[in-house]
């Protein structure tokens, strides 16, 4: 899992949770699919509501507008999805690392937050893959940071991220085993912040999700730079309680989207075109 929209960073230097002069407007209609409710389990059938839990500071993916309202590709993405079901979103805020407790501990049915789908979540919650993303580095404007060449550098990313668990750890052990300084892990709670951190100088790069990486270099005023190419591609999916049939009435719910080519829409609208998938997968981990 991002970067908020710098709609005043060149300014102030700060990386901002609000939106920019790009935000995509406009919104995608979604009836009900009748065939697919069979399939809603009873309690949210009941409420007529899912409950989320989502980080609002990753864009393009999901952030707030200068209203204080959580927008994004994901938020429309299952915005949509609850349509499909005949079923209305309720989101609240939360940190990341917080997110997935949340689902098992009974507060949200789903997050919907940019999760990378992997075994070692898998053993914890089920998922719904959605999206494939990688990651990437920035860095300052002007300053040149090689990814595979970063022992010893200041590396910011967000606590609980796929970079923060696995990525950086395993560059830095690297490192040490080569007889070299390891690489010094910034952790920050919001990715906001891991960004400002770089702008600032206080680190010499940040790692996120592709998308946001791209969206977020896009938007800093040319303070920012992409460092190094894309990799470790994998799928975002959905995390919800292991095990309960709500995962299902996604999962059919998403690929009815597909098929119909709301799906598509959506991702274009938010340029996340190269992230497309065909079919949406329960458990679709790949590592």
């Amino acid at each position: 899992m991002g970067l908020a929209v710098a709609g005043s960073m060149a300014l102030s230097g700060c990386a901002k949770n609000n939106e920019g002069s790009s935000t995509p407007t406009g919104s995608v209609s979604v009836a009900a699919q009748n065939d697919l409710s069979t399939l809603v389990p009873a309690a949210n059938k009941t409420k007529g509501v899912i409950s989320i839990g989502i980080d609002p500071t990753y864009a393009p993916n999901e952030y707030k507008d200068s209203a204080g309202k959580i927008i994004g590709f994901d938020v429309d993405l299952m915005d949509a999805i609850a349509g499909k079901l005949g079923l209305k979103t309720s989101y609240a805020e939360s940190t990341f690392d917080n997110i997935i407790p949340g689902i098992t501990g009974g507060k949200y049915d789903i997050g919907v937050s940019s999760f990378t789908d992997n075994k070692t979540r898998e053993k914890t919650v089920d998922f719904v893959t959605y999206f494939n993303a990688g990651s990437q580095w920035a860095s300052p404007a002007g300053k040149t940071v090689d990814p595979d060449n970063a022992c010893g550098l200041k590396v910011a990313v967000q606590t609980g991220t796929i970079q923060d668990t696995d990525d950086e750890p395993a560059r830095s052990k690297k490192c040490v085993a080569a007889g070299k300084k390891p690489i010094v892990k910034l952790k920050y709670d919001k990715q906001d912040d891991a960004t400002t951190a770089v702008i600032l100088g206080k680190a010499d790069a940040f790692i996120a999700d592709s998308p946001i990486t791209a969206y977020g270099v896009k938007q800093s005023g040319g303070k920012l730079q992409l460092a190094g190419k894309i990799y470790d591609a994998a799928p975002y999916g959905y995390p919800m309680k292991k095990g309960s049939e709500l995962p299902k009435a996604i999962q059919a719910a998403l690929q009815a989207l597909i098929s119909d080519g709301t799906y598509k829409t959506i991702c274009a609208k938010w340029g996340n075109d190269a992230g497309e998938i065909t079919e949406s997968k329960i458990n679709g981990a790949t590592s």
